[in-house]
């Protein structure tokens, strides 16, 4: 295998921003962002604005329900 070919793989903290929910994971992302996790150790962070803690799929709830269609939002906006 040829050598620095590929990215490095390090521990990094990914950080749920809508829910401040936070989980350990391996990637070859890295940030210049520290913080420090459960184990008195620092990692990089990565925010992401989706987890499992807020998904749709995981949680079995919509965040913002939309009411009607376009047609419906159309004769809203133009008062039909």
């Amino acid at each position: 295998m040829k050598k620095d070919l590929h990215p490095g793989y390090q521990k990094v903290i990914f950080l749920d921003t809508s829910s401040d929910y936070k989980f350990l994971s391996g990637s070859t992302k890295s940030s210049d962002e520290m913080m420090e996790w459960e184990d008195g150790n620092e990692y990089p962070v990565i925010r992401v604005e989706i987890s499992s803690d807020t998904h749709p799929f995981y949680t079995g709830k919509q965040k913002a329900d939309r009411v009607g269609g376009r047609v419906d939002r159309f004769k809203k906006k133009y008062n039909m």
